[in-house]
């Protein structure tokens, strides 16, 4: 059976222009055509399959002002017999466009994050290829039931979470403990995309790679680093939340193995709330993982009415938006690498800091052998022999 996709445009901070303008090869890159004779890497014609495409339309910065990027993040849970043909076909589609970005396909499905550049890029290269996970998680999730939409949680459109998090954290700031334990807001990201941004009344995850995350399965009963631990598996809703969707439909098909019922999920992620509802009870910004680092909700809805300041924030939630040197709060929610190669830390900084450390983390990486120069602005690092051949070139 044919299917489109039809990919909605969100528009720049600034400079506007249609999505339909944007052309690949003289195919419009808001429609996708599948067929069984030709398959795209927006699309897969394959039954009860899901996607959540979120597209960002973005350019940024002034040191970035001519940079503009249609990125397109989405994935599909769906039965595929010969995920080595489906790569072929992918990269057959892809070999003559302008795309750039991740895409992985496995017998499960696929996932992807892909760049059509107006002038730039937001990824350096196309990496199209079969991997065994389609995100990873340690032991792996081929032994998952994912392709069983009732084994994942049940999914809450922008406005209907958007509904539940205001009730939520009505009661808990009408509670003096401001703990709800009736309900748990779960950020099943990384600690380091919390430090930037995130929904009101959500705890920091404590991992710093996915595959770490183990919410509601360690024997112990450490409430501090397990928001899971010790509630009622049967009576607590968790509500759970990640950039894009598929980190929160893979974990919550383990925490459902595990015994908890009641599990519902952000559908499309933070960023498809971000387009729909804008910044309600988001505070923040979100980290992305391509070279644009993290985005304002402006990104998302530029004409939103609702404006959420850091500020704002509840005054006990000091951890959030502060430098990783001195601690003092930044202004820039955007994170860097440290200089040092062998480092690479992914750090917020203050501009002092960034100065009076040369772009590195700690005083240590200052005098570390393979050290790179300080990125101005908004930048992310190149490949190591290229800082290289410059300081050979001028020495």
């Amino acid at each position: 059976m044919a299917m489109a996709m039809y990919l909605c445009p969100v528009p720049s901070m600034s400079r506007s222009r249609s999505i339909v303008d944007v052309k690949l090869k003289n195919k419009p890159v808001s429609v996708f055509q599948f067929n069984q004779k030709q398959v795209c890497s927006a699309s897969l014609s394959l039954p009860n399959s899901k996607r959540f495409p979120i597209l960002n339309h973005h350019n940024y910065g002034e040191s970035d002002a001519e940079t503009e990027f249609v990125v397109v993040n989405f994935y599909r849970f769906a039965f595929i017999k010969d995920p080595a043909a489906e790569v072929a076909r992918h990269l057959s589609f892809l070999k003559d466009l302008d795309i750039h970005g991740r895409v992985y396909l496995n017998e499960q499905g696929i996932n992807a994050q892909i760049s059509q550049a107006i002038n730039g890029h937001a990824f350096p290269k196309l990496k199209l290829r079969y991997k065994p996970s389609l995100v990873q998680l340690e032991g792996g999730i081929s032994h998952l039931p994912l392709l069983d939409p009732s084994i994942r949680a049940t999914p809450l459109a922008p406005s209907e979470w958007r509904k539940r998090l205001e009730a939520v954290n009505e009661i808990n700031e009408a509670s003096n403990e401001n703990i709800n334990t009736e309900h748990i807001l779960l950020d099943v990201r990384n600690g380091y995309e919390w430090d930037i941004g995130h929904f009101q009344g959500a705890r920091r995850p404590y991992v710093d790679c996915f595959r770490s995350t183990s919410f509601g399965l360690t024997e112990t009963e450490d409430i501090a680093s397990d928001p899971l631990a010790n509630v009622d598996k049967e009576k607590t809703d968790i509500l759970m939340y990640c950039t894009g969707g598929i980190r929160c439909d893979v974990y919550s098909t383990i925490l459902r193995q595990r015994g908890f019922q009641n599990l519902y999920t952000l559908k499309g992620g933070v960023s498809h709330y971000l387009k729909n509802e804008g910044p309600a009870e988001w505070v923040g910004n979100l980290f992305v993982f391509d070279s644009r680092l993290s985005l304002p909700p402006s990104a998302y809805k530029p004409k939103s009415m609702d404006k959420v300041s850091m500020g704002e924030l509840d005054s006990k939630n000091n951890s959030f938006a502060r430098c990783y040197i001195c601690g003092s709060q930044v202004s820039e929610l955007r994170h860097r690498n440290c200089a040092n190669l062998d480092c690479n830390l992914l750090f917020l900084c203050c501009k002092g800091c960034v100065k009076d450390f040369r772009g590195c983390c700690c005083v240590n990486c200052i005098t570390a052998p393979r050290l790179r120069p300080v990125l101005s602005e908004h930048q992310r690092y190149k490949k190591w022999h290229i800082y290289r051949d410059l300081e050979c070139k001028a020495s």
